[in-house]
């Protein structure tokens, strides 16, 4: 498809959580609200891209990387419904994936290598797919135990402690693009796990440059 200008438009797919949904950080659980689109940092990624890019937005409140969530439904497992959002979104420039956060809530118990590789076994079944030219890890801001969610997230500052560094190496070992979004944001303390507008604002322009610079490497994961 050809943008106003007559030159090929790009469409970038977001895969993620919350974060990318918009949920605002939260006083209280189950409130259920959303952040007014134009403050959504895939919002922001859109407008700074401009025109001739297509930002489609696949956020889940609760939506983990591999796990079926036995409270909040299996519906929340990203790896089980990934193919069918990425063939309904063919063809595809690239993936944006950011999840991992609620892969550290307490029920699931698991350390930050298996997320890591989690998240890499995402990208590996989003480039097999044939569906996207390339794929772009976004590792998500760590996690911190306060607030109406510190329970849910027990242990999760210690469970996640590496997972950057971990995320990083799968992310070369799979020749896709990494950012970490730890090292530009933080969690609002409200709760400890959303990210709030200013946040937002601030994300949103990274990941558009991240994309835009990816998109101009020859060495990409689909020209290999």
């Amino acid at each position: 498809m050809r943008a106003g200008g007559g030159r090929l438009m790009q469409h970038i797919l977001v895969y993620g959580d919350s974060n990318s949904f918009g949920t605002p950080p939260m006083a209280e659980r189950g409130l259920g609200a959303r952040m007014p689109a134009p403050q959504r940092w895939t919002s922001v990624m859109a407008a700074a891209l401009g025109k001739d890019w297509q930002v489609i937005v696949e956020g889940l409140p609760g939506r983990t990387t591999v796990h079926d969530d036995m409270v909040e439904g299996a519906h929340r497992n990203g790896l089980t419904v990934l193919p069918a959002v990425l063939y309904s979104h063919a063809p595809l420039d690239m993936v944006v994936i950011m999840l991992g956060t609620n892969d550290l809530k307490m029920r699931f118990n698991v350390p930050a290598i298996d997320i890591a590789l989690s998240i890499g076994r995402l990208a590996a079944l989003a480039l097999a797919s044939g569906v996207t030219r390339d794929v772009l890890i976004v590792c998500p801001a760590s996690v911190r135990e306060t607030g109406c969610l510190a329970g849910m997230f027990e242990g999760a500052e210690a469970r996640g402690a590496g997972l950057c560094v971990h995320v990083m190496r799968e992310a070369a070992r799979l020749g896709v693009g990494f950012v970490d979004a730890g090292a530009h944001v933080s969690v609002d303390p409200l709760d400890g796990v959303h990210l709030n507008a200013a946040a937002h604002a601030v994300l949103g322009q990274v990941i558009a440059e991240a994309v835009r610079d990816r998109m101009k490497q020859p060495g990409r994961a689909d020209a290999k």
